[in-house]
Protein backbone atom coordinates (compact mmCIF):
# COMPACT_ATOMS: atom_id res chain seq x y z
CA UNK A 1 0.00 0.00 0.00
CA UNK A 2 1.28 3.53 -0.92
CA UNK A 3 2.67 5.73 1.53
CA UNK A 4 0.07 8.13 2.89
CA UNK A 5 2.28 10.62 5.12
CA UNK A 6 2.21 8.33 8.40
CA UNK A 7 4.69 8.15 11.64
CA UNK A 8 5.61 4.78 10.05
CA UNK A 9 6.95 6.69 6.53
CA UNK A 10 9.63 9.00 5.59
CA UNK A 11 8.20 10.55 3.52
CA UNK A 12 4.71 10.96 1.49
CA UNK A 13 4.66 9.18 -2.01
CA UNK A 14 1.69 11.11 -3.24
CA UNK A 15 4.37 14.46 -3.26
CA UNK A 16 7.57 12.46 -4.53
CA UNK A 17 9.23 13.36 -7.64
CA UNK A 18 9.59 9.22 -8.23
CA UNK A 19 5.51 9.24 -8.85
CA UNK A 20 4.90 12.33 -10.26
CA UNK A 21 7.95 11.40 -13.19
CA UNK A 22 6.01 7.41 -13.91
CA UNK A 23 2.71 9.55 -13.98
CA UNK A 24 4.23 11.10 -16.95
CA UNK A 25 4.65 7.22 -18.70
CA UNK A 26 2.59 5.56 -17.09
CA UNK A 27 -1.60 4.84 -16.11
CA UNK A 28 -2.45 4.86 -12.69
CA UNK A 29 -2.14 0.70 -12.21
CA UNK A 30 1.00 0.39 -13.54
CA UNK A 31 2.16 3.51 -11.35
CA UNK A 32 0.58 1.72 -8.32
CA UNK A 33 2.37 -1.43 -9.02
CA UNK A 34 5.89 0.02 -9.02
CA UNK A 35 5.61 2.57 -6.53
CA UNK A 36 2.81 0.70 -4.08
CA UNK A 37 5.48 -1.68 -3.35
CA UNK A 38 8.42 0.67 -2.62
CA UNK A 39 10.27 0.22 0.74
CA UNK A 40 11.76 3.79 2.39
CA UNK A 41 14.49 3.41 4.27
CA UNK A 42 16.93 5.54 5.93
CA UNK A 43 20.49 5.38 5.91
CA UNK A 44 22.76 7.61 8.16
CA UNK A 45 25.77 8.69 6.86
CA UNK A 46 28.93 6.71 5.65
CA UNK A 47 25.99 3.74 5.33
CA UNK A 48 26.22 1.00 2.02
CA UNK A 49 22.72 1.35 0.55
CA UNK A 50 23.93 -1.32 -2.69
CA UNK A 51 27.47 -3.17 -2.21
CA UNK A 52 29.74 -3.84 -5.45
CA UNK A 53 29.39 -7.57 -6.16
CA UNK A 54 26.49 -8.73 -4.45
CA UNK A 55 23.20 -9.35 -5.66
CA UNK A 56 20.36 -6.83 -6.34
CA UNK A 57 16.57 -7.40 -6.93
CA UNK A 58 15.94 -3.70 -6.74
CA UNK A 59 16.81 -0.72 -8.08
CA UNK A 60 16.90 2.62 -5.36
CA UNK A 61 15.52 5.69 -5.83
CA UNK A 62 17.16 8.76 -3.53
CA UNK A 63 14.34 11.02 -2.27
CA UNK A 64 16.80 13.49 -0.15
CA UNK A 65 20.51 13.20 0.84
CA UNK A 66 23.60 12.69 -1.36
CA UNK A 67 25.62 9.12 -1.97
CA UNK A 68 28.92 8.70 -3.96
CA UNK A 69 29.60 6.11 -6.24
CA UNK A 70 32.81 4.07 -5.78
CA UNK A 71 34.56 0.86 -7.53
CA UNK A 72 36.57 -1.33 -5.27
CA UNK A 73 39.85 -2.27 -7.02
CA UNK A 74 41.34 -4.19 -4.17
CA UNK A 75 41.43 -4.60 -0.57
CA UNK A 76 43.70 -0.97 -0.40
CA UNK A 77 42.40 1.06 -3.82
CA UNK A 78 38.68 2.22 -4.15
CA UNK A 79 37.71 5.12 -6.49
CA UNK A 80 34.89 7.46 -6.40
CA UNK A 81 33.10 7.31 -9.80
CA UNK A 82 30.90 9.97 -9.36
CA UNK A 83 28.72 11.99 -6.49
CA UNK A 84 24.79 12.35 -6.86
CA UNK A 85 22.48 14.36 -5.15
CA UNK A 86 18.54 13.41 -4.58
CA UNK A 87 16.01 13.52 -6.30
CA UNK A 88 17.78 10.75 -8.35
CA UNK A 89 17.58 6.91 -9.65
CA UNK A 90 20.09 5.00 -8.15
CA UNK A 91 21.53 1.54 -8.93
CA UNK A 92 19.18 1.63 -12.09
CA UNK A 93 22.24 -0.42 -13.91
CA UNK A 94 21.51 -3.04 -12.39
CA UNK A 95 17.92 -3.30 -14.53
CA UNK A 96 21.25 -3.97 -17.32
CA UNK A 97 23.54 -5.92 -15.68
CA UNK A 98 21.71 -9.24 -14.20
CA UNK A 99 21.17 -7.86 -10.98
CA UNK A 100 24.54 -7.50 -10.10
CA UNK A 101 25.72 -4.35 -8.18
CA UNK A 102 29.04 -3.06 -10.63
CA UNK A 103 30.16 -0.48 -7.59
CA UNK A 104 28.89 0.42 -4.30
CA UNK A 105 26.95 3.56 -3.50
CA UNK A 106 27.30 4.93 -0.08
CA UNK A 107 25.60 7.76 1.52
CA UNK A 108 28.00 11.12 1.82
CA UNK A 109 25.44 12.06 4.03
CA UNK A 110 21.80 11.22 5.63
CA UNK A 111 19.64 9.63 3.08
CA UNK A 112 16.14 8.59 2.67
CA UNK A 113 15.92 5.72 0.02
CA UNK A 114 13.03 3.98 -1.84
CA UNK A 115 13.90 0.40 -2.98
CA UNK A 116 11.71 -0.62 -6.11
CA UNK A 117 11.45 -4.45 -7.16
CA UNK A 118 13.56 -4.59 -11.02
CA UNK A 119 10.89 -7.57 -11.50
CA UNK A 120 7.83 -5.33 -11.54
CA UNK A 121 9.61 -2.04 -13.30
CA UNK A 122 10.83 -4.67 -16.48
CA UNK A 123 7.49 -6.14 -16.29
CA UNK A 124 5.89 -2.36 -17.54
CA UNK A 125 8.78 -1.33 -19.45
CA UNK A 126 8.08 -4.77 -21.78
CA UNK A 127 5.20 -2.65 -23.01
CA UNK A 128 6.04 0.37 -22.70
CA UNK A 129 8.56 2.23 -24.88
CA UNK A 130 8.55 6.08 -23.90
CA UNK A 131 9.31 5.07 -20.46
CA UNK A 132 12.05 2.54 -21.47
CA UNK A 133 13.44 5.21 -22.96
CA UNK A 134 13.69 7.98 -19.99
CA UNK A 135 15.13 4.92 -17.72
CA UNK A 136 17.77 4.15 -20.11
CA UNK A 137 18.34 8.47 -20.42
CA UNK A 138 18.37 8.23 -16.94
CA UNK A 139 20.78 5.84 -16.34
CA UNK A 140 23.15 7.26 -18.98
CA UNK A 141 23.48 10.44 -17.02
CA UNK A 142 25.07 9.12 -13.81
CA UNK A 143 27.65 7.01 -16.51
CA UNK A 144 28.21 10.11 -18.49
CA UNK A 145 29.13 11.85 -15.71
CA UNK A 146 31.65 8.92 -14.21
CA UNK A 147 32.97 9.08 -17.77
CA UNK A 148 33.67 12.49 -17.52
CA UNK A 149 35.51 12.35 -14.32
CA UNK A 150 38.00 9.58 -15.91
CA UNK A 151 38.65 11.58 -18.40
CA UNK A 152 40.05 14.29 -16.33
CA UNK A 153 41.41 11.35 -14.66
CA UNK A 154 43.64 10.95 -17.59
CA UNK A 155 44.19 14.07 -19.02
CA UNK A 156 44.85 16.64 -16.55
CA UNK A 157 47.59 17.39 -13.42
CA UNK A 158 45.89 16.92 -9.77
CA UNK A 159 45.01 20.73 -10.07
CA UNK A 160 43.18 20.45 -13.25
CA UNK A 161 41.48 17.29 -11.51
CA UNK A 162 40.57 19.10 -8.46
CA UNK A 163 38.93 21.84 -10.26
CA UNK A 164 36.89 19.61 -12.44
CA UNK A 165 35.77 18.23 -8.78
CA UNK A 166 34.80 21.20 -7.41
CA UNK A 167 33.09 22.19 -10.67
CA UNK A 168 31.42 19.20 -11.12
CA UNK A 169 29.90 19.46 -6.95
CA UNK A 170 29.50 23.06 -7.47
CA UNK A 171 26.89 22.88 -10.54
CA UNK A 172 25.67 19.03 -10.74
CA UNK A 173 25.24 18.32 -6.54
CA UNK A 174 24.82 21.37 -4.79
CA UNK A 175 23.32 23.33 -7.71
CA UNK A 176 25.11 26.53 -6.82
CA UNK A 177 24.79 27.00 -3.45
CA UNK A 178 27.30 27.30 -0.69
CA UNK A 179 27.77 23.87 0.42
CA UNK A 180 28.68 22.05 3.58
CA UNK A 181 32.01 20.01 3.25
CA UNK A 182 30.17 16.95 3.71
CA UNK A 183 32.72 14.92 1.26
CA UNK A 184 35.88 14.73 3.12
CA UNK A 185 39.59 15.18 2.13
CA UNK A 186 40.41 11.30 1.47
CA UNK A 187 36.74 11.00 -0.24
CA UNK A 188 38.23 14.01 -2.50
CA UNK A 189 41.58 12.09 -2.46
CA UNK A 190 39.84 9.46 -4.08
CA UNK A 191 37.27 10.85 -6.39
CA UNK A 192 40.91 12.70 -7.95
CA UNK A 193 42.86 9.79 -7.52
CA UNK A 194 45.44 11.47 -5.87
CA UNK A 195 47.35 11.94 -2.35
CA UNK A 196 44.90 13.06 0.34
CA UNK A 197 48.20 15.87 0.80
CA UNK A 198 47.76 17.17 -2.68
CA UNK A 199 44.05 18.41 -2.07
CA UNK A 200 44.77 20.15 1.25
CA UNK A 201 47.76 21.43 -0.94
CA UNK A 202 45.51 22.57 -3.52
CA UNK A 203 42.44 23.71 -1.68
CA UNK A 204 44.44 25.53 0.30
CA UNK A 205 46.33 27.21 -2.80
CA UNK A 206 43.10 28.08 -4.10
CA UNK A 207 41.64 29.62 -0.89
CA UNK A 208 44.62 32.17 -0.71
CA UNK A 209 44.11 32.65 -4.67
CA UNK A 210 40.50 34.00 -3.87
CA UNK A 211 39.21 31.05 -6.19
CA UNK A 212 37.24 28.97 -3.24
CA UNK A 213 36.30 30.31 0.08
CA UNK A 214 35.68 28.77 3.38
CA UNK A 215 32.76 29.43 6.02
CA UNK A 216 33.10 26.85 8.89
CA UNK A 217 32.42 23.33 7.05
CA UNK A 218 30.86 25.35 4.14
CA UNK A 219 32.98 25.93 1.25
CA UNK A 220 32.00 28.84 -1.70
CA UNK A 221 32.96 29.11 -5.68
CA UNK A 222 34.06 32.24 -5.74
CA UNK A 223 35.75 32.44 -9.07
CA UNK A 224 33.94 29.75 -10.92
CA UNK A 225 35.71 31.27 -14.30
CA UNK A 226 39.33 30.52 -12.88
CA UNK A 227 38.33 27.71 -11.71
CA UNK A 228 37.29 26.42 -15.38
CA UNK A 229 40.18 28.03 -17.30
CA UNK A 230 42.36 25.72 -14.60
CA UNK A 231 40.28 22.23 -15.82
CA UNK A 232 40.56 23.44 -18.96
CA UNK A 233 44.56 24.07 -19.28
CA UNK A 234 44.58 20.82 -17.30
Amino acid sequence: MESTGDIDTLFDCRNCFLSNFTSLYLGEEERRSICGRANQLHFNKGEVILKQGATSTSIGFLHKGIVKFTYQKDAKKSYIMTVVSGPKLIGQANLFFKEKNIFSIVAVEDCDVCFLDSRTILGVLENQGKFLLSMVERSTDMFQSSIFNFISLAHNHVNGRIADILIFLWENVYRNSPYDFTLTRKEISEFAACSHENVISVLSTYNKEGLIGFEGRKIIIKDLDKLKAISKNG
